[in-house]
Formats: structure tokens, sequence, C-alpha cells
């Protein structure tokens, strides 16, 4: 039974790559939390809320927010040691990553689930193409949590993030 759950833990570890390269969870990222041997600490399944606070059982309440997933992990893992377990053993794995968002001259603008390696290009065909008088010379990308828009000239390859809105604007005739 313990190697059947060590494959487990191994398999959730490798899902996660994505996670642990750096990206920080946000409000609509769905994780989940799994505490070994101890069923009633984990957290099967949770959407983080737009305050960016998760509770969780016994500790109380804790920011995930702008965390890493390697980060989250060292704070429970502090919290859990703190009188409640000797070698708390987790794994926190993001089931689905929060939408991105496309606007402007494309047939079906909106909001899309996040895939990893998502471009431009593929933002583009996820919302239905290009209308006949969109601009490829005029196409916005303001990041999560930035406040300015990148202008995208050369290519439609760029990295689209969860939370990144892209706006693809009309040219003129």
């Amino acid at each position: 039974m313990k190697t059947g759950l060590s494959i487990l833990f191994i398999l959730i570890g490798i899902s996660s790559a994505f996670a642990d390269s750096g990206y920080r969870l946000g409000a609509g990222d769905k994780i989940s939390v799994v505490v070994y041997n101890e069923k009633d600490m984990s957290l099967p399944s949770l959407r983080v809320p737009k305050q960016g606070k998760i509770t969780f059982p016994y500790i109380g309440e804790i920011k995930v927010s702008g965390l890493t997933t390697r980060q989250l992990k060292k704070v429970l893992v502090k919290r859990l040691k703190d009188g409640y377990l000797r070698q708390p053993e987790l794994n926190i794995n993001i089931e689905e990553y929060r939408p991105f968002y496309v606007n402007g001259e494309v047939n079906s603008p909106g909001g899309y689930p996040y895939v990893e390696g998502l471009t431009i290009r593929k933002a583009i065909a996820l919302a239905g193409g290009l209308t006949e008088r969109a601009s490829l010379k005029k196409i916005g990308l303001v990041s999560e949590g930035k406040k300015r828009s990148k202008r995208i000239n050369k290519s439609l390859d760029e990295i689209v993030n969860p939370g990144d809105i892209l706006t693809i604007g009309e040219a003129l005739f």
C-alpha cells in the first residue's frame, strides 16, 4: 500500500512541474492539497476565491494568492508542525488554472480555460479566429497584475498566461 501511495505522490509531483516553475497562484485557480495519512486535513479540490485566501483544516485562513505551490507547501508544513503533525508530508496540485481573456476583433470574445503552452495564435483560435477588421499589428497583452498593455508586433507565438487579457485591435482602412 505504501508503494502505491509513493507512486501517486511522484505522479502528482510530475503533473505539477509547471506549477513549480514559478507560477503564482491566484483567484480562480483550482487546487488540491493532499496531506499524507491525514485525510481530514486534506483538501481534495477547491477554487481560490477572489480574496486569495483559503481556510485550511485546523490551521485556519491562509493567503495563497501570489504564492508558488512550493511556497504554499512551506507555509503549510511549518503551520502543521506547530502542534499538529511531527513530520507533515503533503503535495499541492493545480487541477485547473484560472481563465485568460480575449477581446476585441475576434469572433467569440470572452474568458477561456487556460491550457499549458498557450500562445497568442492558439488563444485567437480558441476565440473563433479573427474578424475581417482585425489587425495583427494592433495586438495588446496585459499580464495579470500589470496595469499597462504590452504591444505585440512580432510574433503570434508569444506566451499567454492564466489571467492575461489579450486584445486584438481594429485595422483602419
